[in-house]
């Protein structure tokens, strides 16, 4: 009994590891979302943070602020979407390597 808890414990902190590694590597990369066919971009952080926008000239319409706008914001989604494929697609491999006796993961 005792091997198996050691056993346990050993894959849980292994993989605790992986998860903080995985987690630290998420959130230095950087991804680009875009809107309007690219005529807006959006880069975001792994940690969900705005790092930079890039609007192109002919899509600013001091007339249409609110196209404007719509853009960002789509850009920006777009950008956090990409960032949750990334982060399901890391977690969800690492969950599947969690084996415990008894326990029934889905993974």
């Amino acid at each position: 009994m005792s091997q198996n808890i050691n056993k346990i414990m050993k894959q849980a902190q292994k993989l605790q590891a992986q998860v903080m590694q995985a987690q630290q590597e998420l959130q230095s990369k950087e991804f680009e979302g875009v809107a309007g066919g690219g005529m807006v971009k959006a880069v975001v952080n792994g940690a969900q943070e705005l790092v930079s926008i890039a609007i192109n000239r002919e899509v600013v319409d001091p007339d249409d602020v609110e196209m404007l706008e719509d853009l960002i914001v789509a850009s920006v989604k777009n950008a956090q979407e990409k960032i949750k494929a990334a982060s399901d697609a890391t977690f969800g491999n690492l969950s599947g390597q969690m084996n415990i006796p008894g326990l029934n993961l889905p993974g």
